[in-house]
């Protein structure tokens, strides 16, 4: 491409002030080489060292010269490969927002490429346990009461996954993960209708319940959320719910301890006492005192 010809005042002031700059320039770059002691390493070099690193078990070593073979060389010889070391790298050193971000820049880059099965199944095992970090090797944290966002974005990588590629040799893991976190939705609703059962406040307790059993109905936690609806329908005073309910628990649980001999409903307390229309209406954020 033929450069454009600079005006000559444009080109006079131009070259006044590259005389000007130039060693100011050269200095700061120099400055700058001195002050990190680092020279920029071949393409080979840095990848030899992510390799021999991540085979050592050194995910930090790997993952500084995946970067800096990313940042020095973006289009090289193994600019692809390297992406995807990334990816691992980071998950192996609990980077677990940076093997995300990862991930997701290789599909982007690499759409067609033979390995987007894995960059979208370790960004969907990114997000799965993104929420839990670091602390959860150390600390107890109740599953159920997670932050679902996470775990939504995780089941949508592994849809993808199973349904662009059916035979990935990482689709029956994703499979199996998608049912757990389905499990894991039912038992947030579950744990949110019990957190409403506890201020005695019905329909926001119902209306958890029915979530799980309409958008969860091949969870475990069905069972569970058919008796507290059928409790809060008898609280509500609505017996014809509360007996269509109560028949539906009785046909699939029959054992249920909340059934009778008979297969009649027996109701449950769950550590409550009934209160005012008031409360019920307000969801049990007003009004009556706070049981310890």
């Amino acid at each position: 491409m033929t450069r454009r010809s600079l005006p000559k005042s444009e080109g006079s002031i131009q070259r006044t002030a590259g005389r000007v700059l130039a060693p100011v320039l050269t200095a700061l770059l120099l400055a700058g080489c001195a002050s990190t002691g680092e020279e920029t390493q071949p393409e080979e070099e840095y990848y030899e060292q992510a390799r021999s690193s991540m085979n050592a078990g050194n995910f930090e070593s790997a993952q500084q010269n995946l970067e800096a073979l990313e940042t020095y060389y973006p289009f090289g010889r193994y600019a692809e490969q390297a992406q995807l070391d990334l990816i691992y790298a980071r998950y192996q050193n609990l980077d677990l927002q940076g093997a995300r971000s990862a991930a997701d820049r290789f599909l982007r880059l690499n759409p067609q490429s033979e390995n987007a099965d894995y960059a979208l199944y370790m960004r969907g095992i990114a997000s799965y346990y993104i929420d839990l970090g670091l602390a959860a090797r150390y600390f107890p944290i109740e599953v159920d009461a997670r932050d679902p966002g996470q775990q939504l974005q995780a089941f949508e990588d592994f849809s993808q996954l199973v349904s662009r590629y059916p035979e990935s040799q990482y689709t029956a893991d994703a499979r199996q993960r998608m049912i757990a976190i389905r499990n894991r939705m039912a038992g947030q609703e579950l744990a949110a209708a019990e957190y409403y059962i506890k201020r005695e406040a019905y329909i926001a307790a119902l209306n958890r319940t029915r979530t799980v059993v309409e958008e969860y109905s091949r969870t475990p936690a069905v069972e569970e959320a058919l008796v507290i609806m059928a409790e809060m329908y008898a609280r509500l005073g609505l017996n014809q719910e509360r007996e269509d309910t109560a028949r539906v628990l009785a046909s699939n649980f029959p054992d249920n301890p909340a059934l009778d001999e008979d297969g009649n409903f027996t109701r449950q307390t769950f550590g409550i006492r009934d209160r005012s229309l008031a409360s019920v209406l307000t969801f049990g954020l007003m009004g009556g005192p706070e049981e310890e």
